[in-house]
Order: C-alpha cells, then sequence, then structure tokens
C-alpha cells in the first residue's frame, strides 16, 4: 500500500506530532511518503525519521497549480491512500479529488469552526471552503468524540467519520536537564507550564486572570509560555496591563519540550476547543498533573481527581481555585503521587504503536469496500 501524507508544511504545534508519530509508525507496514507545499519543520523532522518528502511548491497560500504536480505525483507512485492534514491541504485534496480517482482520509485536528477564529469575511471564507473539503472525504478521521459527533451535526453520513485517539511514545526521555535557576526559578516556586499557539482559541486570557487572583495569597506562582502566534505582543502588553509580568515567561517557539516539561509543577491547558491533546499526553510522560478545560477528549485523559482537575471554559474562578489545591498538594508533598497515576494511566491506554494500527486498520477497511465497490458488481 503507497499512502501519501498532505500537509501544508507549517505545522509546528500536536498537528505536526500526530503526523509524525503516525509516520514513525507506519513506516513498518507500509510505503509512505509526506507531502508538503515548503519547508519547513515538519518536513526537517520527516526526514530524520527516515520518511520521504516530497515539496510541492506554493508561491502562495492560493497557489492552487500544484494540483497538477500532485496528479502526476499519485499516477506515477501509484498512491492508494492520499491523507490530507489542515484546512490547506484539504483544499487542495478537494480540487485534486476532481482530477483523479483516490482514496481520501481526512484528519480533523482541531474545531473546524475555530480554525480561522477572529479572521474576518477571510476566516469565514476559509471555513467554509475546509468544512466543503471534509464533507467531500471518504473517511474522516476525527481525533475526538466530540467531534465526531458535531462532523455527524454536519450531516456527514455516519460511516464516513471516526474517532482515532492520539498517543505518543512513552519510552522518550529528556536528552539533557534543565535547572529552574536557569529560568531564574527556585525549586519552592509553584510552576505552570502551557504548551499552546498564541492565538485566541487557546484562550491565555483565563490563565492571566487566574494567576492575577491567586498572586493576591501566593507570591510564588510562575507561568512558563511554549508557543508563538498572532497574539504574542497582545499577550505581552496584557501580562504588563494586569501587573504579571515578572510572573509570566514567553519562551516562545521550542523544540525541546520533553527537557523543558520536568521544570513545572503542573500543566495548564485553557482553550475554548481542542481535538485529543497531544500536549497533556506529553504531560503525562513527563508525570506533571494537568489542569484543563473540558474541551475534545481532554476527559479521556483527565479522567478523574488522581490525574489533575478540569474547569469549564472560561471559568477564571474555578482555574483560580485549582491552582491553589493543587499548590497545597505540593506543600503536603502529595502531588507528585498525582504525577505518577496520570503517567500510569496514560502510558496503557494512549500508546504511539495503539493509535497507529487504528489509522492502518481504516486504511485496509477503505481500500477493501473501494475494491468491492468497483470490481463487485462484476460477479454478477
Amino acid at each position: 500500500m503507497n499512502v501519501l501524507q498532505l500537509n501544508s508544511g507549517n505545522e509546528t504545534g500536536g498537528g505536526m506530532f500526530h503526523i509524525l508519530s503516525l509516520m514513525k509508525q507506519l513506516k513498518k507496514d507500509i510505503h509512505i511518503t509526506l507531502g508538503v507545499f515548503h519547508e519547513g519543520e515538519l518536513s526537517k523532522r520527516a526526514r530524520e525519521l527516515g520518511i520521504p518528502v516530497k515539496i510541492f511548491e506554493q508561491k502562495s497560500k492560493f497557489d492552487v497549480l500544484i494540483v497538477k504536480e500532485l496528479k502526476t505525483f499519485i499516477e506515477n507512485k501509484h498512491i492508494d491512500i492520499l491523507h490530507s492534514h489542515g484546512a490547506r491541504a484539504n483544499f487542495i485534496s478537494f480540487l485534486l479529488q476532481r482530477k483523479i480517482q483516490f482514496t481520501w482520509f481526512i484528519t480533523v485536528h482541531s474545531d473546524p469552526f475555530d480554525d480561522f477564529l477572529n479572521q474576518g469575511i477571510k476566516g469565514k471564507i476559509f471555513t467554509h471552503l475546509n468544512l466543503q473539503a471534509i464533507k467531500a472525504a471518504d473517511q474522516i478521521l476525527a481525533i475526538s468524540e466530540q467531534f465526531r459527533l458535531k462532523l455527524l451535526g454536519l450531516g456527514i453520513m455516519q460511516n464516513k467519520v471516526i474517532t482515532i485517539l492520539n498517543g505518543i511514545d512513552f519510552e522518550v526521555k529528556p536528552k539533557e536537564v534543565y535547572k529552574r535557576l536557569d529560568f531564574g526559578l527556585s525549586d519552592n516556586d509553584f510552576v505552570m507550564m502551557m504548551i499552546a499557539r498564541l492565538e485566541h482559541v487557546k484562550r491565555h486570557e483565563t490563565a492571566f486572570m487566574a494567576i492575577h487572583r491567586v498572586l493576591k495569597k501566593k507570591k510564588n506562582i510562575h507561568l512558563l509560555l511554549i508557543g508563538d502566534g498572532s497574539r504574542c505582543m497582545e499577550l505581552q502588553e496584557m501580562a504588563r496591563t494586569m501587573g504579571i509580568q515578572n510572573h509570566v515567561q514567553f519562551l516562545g517557539y521550542r523544540n525541546d519540550v520533553t527537557e523543558l516539561l520536568p521544570l513545572c509543577d503542573i500543566t495548564l491547558l485553557t482553550s475554548q476547543s481542542e481535538s485529543f491533546p497531544l500536549v497533556l499526553l506529553e504531560s503525562a510522560r513527563a508525570k506533571k498533573p494537568i489542569i484543563a478545560t473540558d474541551v475534545g477528549g481532554v476527559r479521556l485523559i483527565v479522567q478523574d481527581h488522581k490525574f489533575g482537575r478540569i474547569i469549564q471554559v472560561g471559568d477564571v474562578k474555578d482555574l483560580a481555585g485549582k491552582i491553589e489545591e493543587l499548590y497545597k498538594l505540593k506543600e503536603n508533598g502529595k502531588l507528585q503521587e498525582m504525577g505518577d497515576l496520570l503517567y500510569a494511566h496514560a502510558r496503557v491506554r494512549f500508546s504511539e504503536e495503539a493509535f497507529a494500527q487504528s489509522v492502518l486498520k481504516s486504511y485496509y477497511k477503505s481500500t477493501l469496500l473501494n475494491h468491492k465497490e468497483m470490481y463487485g458488481s462484476q460477479s454478477g
């Protein structure tokens, strides 16, 4: 089986690690190629994993001339399945589908209604085009049950949408050890880490307002932000205006999250929407308890109070209260026990191997069905 994984190439967050994890496992069983529209971190890391990379270079985000090049590639390489990830790759695949026959998979990594949040008319147009592409795919993989139900609500046939949960390699260990002192922190500080793009959908302001509340009682709390995005300057100014700038560090985009996680006591995720956040599995691997909003597949990871805490989107008061709860657990020497329990829970249920095998099973099932549709009638 020949599979082309298609992405714009600008993924750097959870989507990138999802694609890399999938390809790393799938290459053991099938022939797989990564197609991107420009060079970037994704293509670089794919090559490091020994995965063939093909660049279908776009002159701009609106350049659809690459459809012809993609068509030629699929024909020459006898591609059985094209698997697109992200709105731009989905739209290009949608155009390609009209010119050549292939089995088309889409993975919905995030809520398609929130992908272009606060981007005005342009955002509405892109959302519409992405939804049209998703509806046209042969098979849709939703990275949470909530997303599957939302897609069914759009009128997509039930047999086209399945839930595939993320997984990571729990054998990965930090390559080096960072010291808190390197970041101006002490062992007595209560350090939280939030790994999220600096975009509206991640709702960083919820964390900021909660920190502002907690600082009235606890002066040694700190938040490390990992990620970059369009709100960087806005959020930095927000921290200054709120007077919490000395308790919030903007570390930007980092490719050493595994090494950074041991610095913190807990991780936060205040998103308005998520699929099945890989960052929470990374937190589990590092044995760090979680406070996260009740979105996507979060409850599958934080199933009860043994592993962390869940809040509703935008509930600043509750977030502040739960930060104080876990602060007290650290004071009482019980926070690490919560992290250990989270690790044991996630390691069994969300392995990289189980995730990839679920996708592979879907590939074979879909190609078998297509084969029957094409040749089954000949037996009559």
